[in-house]
């Protein structure tokens, strides 16, 4: 045994093989050995108690004991008087002068080192390197050269260490550990309020090496991994070179880091059965796979989904969500990247093949509360008509209402007559919303968070309740419609020479699609004359739009609808319409015609209204005629156009269109903006001032075109997707049909794909000039990347 003075404290120094804990009073452990197995060792313990708190992994528990370094205080004093402890009493001495020395680097010294920020080897001094560096052979056999400050411990009482060894000595040092020392060392420290190096908690582990007084350096080194490791009971005070000097916790300080240790392992198993969970999931059948609610019903379950699901869309909320994603993905051996959540929660069927991951990271709002489901339902129930007693009837009138076939909501119609006179006379009937909603009520206020109504080839998010938008506001075919109808009498060369706007009462005649409307042109039945004055009004708008300076923008629309967007190959119904064609023309002639007048009235009247100009690019469109007419023409035009503007005073030119003013007004079921226009308009002719000024209608544009900016591109990112994936599925042979827009560099070339409307790159052959068809093949398509590569086919 050793007993040596440091900082003018004492403590109790021995080195051997069993654990301390072994010797314990049964008060503390319930495994404690029987006192005469103590007496076989040599020592006598005396029945001396003390009352304190001891602190081991489970819990705070009071003990009584008599202090351990009291007792071996008491038992060297009567084993002083043999020459056994007379005879070592000289060694033991020696052998603490030894450690209070400064160790000096020597070959066969066997030292722990640094290799990198994560990793510490043992390893066997060589020979110096230089002034200051050391030459090692590590655990690994790798040679290497350390600097001094690598050096984390050296092992005392070695000389000459065997380098074959160093394996089977830390292999022994870790079957040589033993937390529970830990535990006790801290209970003696704190209360004699000492410190402890790695050597002296050596000697405090066993009471066989009392009598000899040696410190086993595999006791030492052990010591040292559980003092560098250890994070609950001791704290480093000091560093000394090698040496670092640790001091106990205090007890509330470690009653909280155990507290800490026991949630994280209780956290640890938690994450271990979800990962088998997961696991589990990944390797089931499609059919078979865990519902997505399913996920959510237990807590710990919910919140660790809920990450996953974040860190894909990288959404995460906070560290916490983010570290318990990178854990659950690491467990898994994948890596921490989004992509990785993504196919992660495909693979257990949480997402489907083909989610949105869009729709989810922008927050797109796709269902309602239930309050505004209630309004929605009342008012329908009560279909009551503040205008009525100001509609007109324009039910005699033939009605044409021409839309895609898969919409939902209609918001406009088209009459037209041809006058005693020859002018042509033509009416915009607009769906009236306004009939139901009021501004500021309960479904205005969540119509203007939408902002806009959102089209996607998988589903549609109208801005009102779908059944309130259907039935109630949408123009139905064979009955009576409000609407807010803008008749206008065009002179012979396309302008406006009469108009007004009035609350009217219509019964759509024909619902219509474009190739439907078109058939129906192409059969020149006489009984539909009103459809061909329609046309014939829409293209003498055209013209004279043409004349005041307008640019002709029309080029290739693609229209995509899924039957089954949860399958993972869903029906894809792809369609490509050219808005260069007649009654495409014929519709949008229409609408411009409407938004012209509104703003006509609008700057008469003295209406505050979205005015929406869009000013002409300084480029003489002129410089454009030596390309082919169509989309090469149309699509080197749009890259000259500059941003639109909005006026909430007085209209401002529209020089794309070629009018002097313009209001969309036409779909208000559809957009807000639309809307807020038919607030406005609707009061002025009730006699009401308007419900919005300038500045007011100012501050809600800067707010809903936000979100319209927001679902225009979550529909072209959705569109993008599914035409990629549309071509990811046909045959590897197949050829497309490709126009060359322009030339990026050198050959590569901008191409539209004509089959699919789609705008793509690839190198195309010497000779091919712009407006010249080449034919391609899909090399690669992947969607979810956003991938298309394709390659020109040389005949």
């Amino acid at each position: 045994m050793a007993v040596r003075a440091i900082n003018n404290r004492s403590i109790f120094c021995s080195t051997s093989s069993p654990p301390i804990s072994a010797f314990q009073s049964c008060s503390c452990y319930s495994r404690a050995l029987q006192p005469r197995k103590l007496v076989k060792r040599g020592f006598v313990f005396h029945t001396f108690r003390t009352e304190r708190n001891l602190i081991l992994h489970g819990g705070i528990r009071s003990c009584s004991t008599h202090s351990l370094f009291d007792m071996v205080m008491e038992e060297l004093a009567v084993m002083r008087k043999t020459k056994r402890i007379r005879a070592t009493s000289k060694v033991v001495m020696n052998i603490v002068e030894e450690k209070d020395e400064k160790r000096v680097l020597q070959k066969g010294l066997l030292l722990e080192f640094k290799k990198d920020s994560q990793r510490v080897m043992l390893a066997v001094v060589q020979k110096p390197d230089g002034k200051k560096n050391w030459m090692v052979y590590d655990q690994n056999g790798v040679t290497s050269s350390i600097k001094p400050q690598q050096i984390t411990y050296i092992v005392p009482g070695v000389q000459n260490f065997d380098t074959a060894e160093i394996s089977d000595f830390i292999e022994k040092a870790q079957d040589n550990l033993d937390p529970t020392l830990l535990e006790i060392a801290w209970v003696e420290l704190l209360e004699k309020n000492k410190s402890v190096i790695a050597e002296e908690l050596a000697e405090l582990r066993t009471f066989c090496q009392m009598i000899f007084g040696s410190s086993d350096p595999l006791d030492s080194y052990s010591a040292h991994l559980l003092l560098s490791r250890d994070e609950i009971y001791f704290t480093v005070l000091e560093t000394k070179g090698s040496r670092s000097v640790y001091g106990p916790r205090p007890t509330v300080q470690v009653e909280e880091l155990i507290r800490k240790k026991l949630a994280k392992e209780a956290a640890d198993k938690e994450l271990e059965e979800f990962v088998k969970l997961l696991a589990s999931a990944k390797s089931m059948p499609l059919d078979s796979k865990p519902s997505k609610c399913s996920w959510k019903v237990e807590e710990n379950n919910r919140f660790k989904i809920e990450a996953l699901e974040a860190y894909a869309i990288d959404a995460c909320k906070n560290d916490d969500q983010r570290k318990t994603a990178g854990l659950i993905l690491k467990s898994l051996g994948l890596q921490k990247t989004a992509s990785s959540a993504v196919n992660l929660l495909i693979d257990i069927g949480y997402f489907p093949v083909h989610v949105n991951l869009d729709l989810l990271k922008l927050n797109i709002q796709t269902n309602y509360s239930d309050d505004i489901v209630s309004e929605a339902e009342n008012l329908l129930a009560e279909s009551s008509d503040t205008d009525e007693i100001d509609r007109i009837d324009l039910t005699h009138l033939k009605v044409y209402a021409i839309d895609v076939d898969e919409a939902d909501e209609l918001d406009d119609a088209l009459s037209a007559t041809r006058l005693e006179d020859g002018r042509i006379k033509v009416w915009i009937h607009v769906a009236d919303p306004t009939s139901l909603v009021q501004p500021g009520s309960l479904l205005d206020r969540d119509a203007r968070k939408r902002g806009t109504s959102i089209f996607l080839p998988t589903a549609t998010y109208p801005m009102f309740p779908g059944k309130l938008a259907m039935y109630g506001m949408s123009l139905k075919q064979g009955e009576l419609c409000k609407a807010v109808t803008v008749s206008v009498i065009l002179h012979s060369d396309g302008s406006i020479a009469e108009y007004s706007i009035n609350n009217s009462i219509i019964k759509p005649t024909y619902m219509l699609t474009y190739e439907s409307a078109s058939e129906l042109l192409n059969l020149n039945l006489e009984e539909e004359v009103e459809l061909k004055i329609l046309l014939e009004a829409a293209l003498r708008r055209l013209q004279w739009r043409r004349e005041q300076g307008a640019i002709d923008t029309a080029q290739l629309e693609t229209r995509i609808k899924v039957a089954n967007p949860e399958d993972p190959e869903p029906l894809i119904k792809l369609y490509v319409e050219n808005q260069s064609e007649p009654t495409m023309r014929l519709v949008t002639e229409m609408m411009i015609l409407c938004g012209e007048v509104v703003a006509t009235f609008g700057s008469l009247k003295n209406i505050p209204l979205p005015y929406r100009g869009q000013p002409q690019s300084n480029i003489d469109a002129s410089l454009f005629s030596h390309l082919p007419e169509g989309p090469v023409r149309s699509a080197a035009l749009v890259r000259t156009m500059r941003a639109a503007e909005m006026d909430f005073r007085k209209p401002i030119r529209h020089g794309v269109l070629g009018i002097p003013g313009y209001v969309q007004f036409t779909s208000p079921i559809r957009r807000y903006m639309d809307l807020l226009a038919h607030y406005q308009v609707k009061a002025f002719i009730r006699g009401d001032a308007p419900p919005f000024t300038a500045g007011q209608l100012e501050g809600i544009a800067s707010i809903v075109n936000m979100h319209t900016r927001v679902a225009k591109r979550l529909f072209s990112t959705s569109l993008r997707y599914w035409i990629i994936e549309f071509l990811r599925r046909q045959p590897k042979e197949k050829k497309f049909r490709a126009l060359i827009l322009r030339f990026i560099k050198d050959r590569t070339a901008a191409l539209l794909l004509m089959e699919v409307g789609i705008q793509a790159s690839t190198w195309v052959s010497v000779g091919a000039q712009i407006g010249d068809e080449v034919e391609v093949r899909v090399e690669e398509a992947h969607p979810r990347d956003d991938v298309l590569s394709l390659k020109e086919v040389i005949s």
